[in-house]
């Protein structure tokens, strides 16, 4: 096994490539769609509401996770996310300093992720596209959007422990299945919530918006911390129950 800082590296870059194309192919979806309409009232991927738009988005999210777990998955497992790290600590799957590593690791990666978009597009991404940060679409509570990420996160958390953790998963199909799975759940939820999942890549976006002077999503931000790890939390748990032979 590697160390752990090289891990932790892993995790930083691996993350930081999410957020770099993910949250990019957002911005560049909401910059496209200002320079055709006009700015748009919310500067955050809430304000999308065409499945086409969601559906590009997340292939675009699917596949840089499929490539990122093929590339890194044997360094450091390429969880790419605080809540699927949480999640396998509580389940006593990782150890308590690992975990710590882990998730300072995601969040730097998802903040140099936002500023390497930002230094690579121009003041667009920030005052334009937010830099793909999360914030609820028009409509919904806050309560609303922890539901819709919370169901979202149990159903990618589930797949990764049926095709990643186990150990009868069959071997060489975990990227692209996960991919395809957030691929999924992004072109569903995405209208409802921007679809997070993932606490770090909703961390990179605002905290890039909140340095460069974007739009300030702080306020949502608790939506993305609550709703992915009680997700993640209950699906690790309803797995282990589910495949426990009685």
């Amino acid at each position: 096994m590697a160390s752990l800082m090289k891990r932790s590296v892993a995790e930083l870059v691996g993350t930081m490539l999410l957020v770099y194309f993910g949250c990019g192919a957002a911005v560049i979806t909401l910059t496209t769609a200002a320079r055709e309409s006009g700015p748009l009232q919310s500067l955050t991927i809430g304000s999308l509401g065409g499945l086409g738009d969601w559906l590009a988005i997340g292939l675009a999210f699917g596949i840089v996770i499929a490539a990122v777990i093929y590339g890194l998955g044997r360094v450091s497992g390429a969880h790419i996310n605080p809540a699927v790290t949480i999640a396998l600590f509580a389940s006593r799957r990782f150890p308590v300093t690992d975990t710590v590593s882990y998730i300072v690791a995601q969040l730097v990666g998802g903040l140099l992720g936002s500023i390497f978009f930002y230094l690579s597009v121009g003041m667009d991404a920030v005052t334009i596209g937010g830099l793909g940060a999360t914030a609820p679409a028009p409509g919904i509570t806050f309560g609303m959007a922890v539901l819709a990420e919370v169901i979202g996160t149990f159903v990618l958390m589930m797949v990764i422990m049926g095709v990643a953790v186990d150990e009868k998963a069959p071997p060489g199909f975990a990227g692209l299945i996960i991919g395809l799975t957030v691929a999924g759940i992004i072109t569903t939820i995405g209208g409802v919530t921007g679809s997070s999942l993932n606490p770090a890549r909703s961390f990179g976006p605002a905290m890039g918006d909140l340095l460069l002077g974007g739009p300030d999503v702080m306020g949502a931000f608790p939506i993305y911390i609550v709703g992915p790890i009680i997700g993640a939390l209950v699906a690790v748990f309803f797995y282990d129950w589910i495949v426990k032979e009685d």
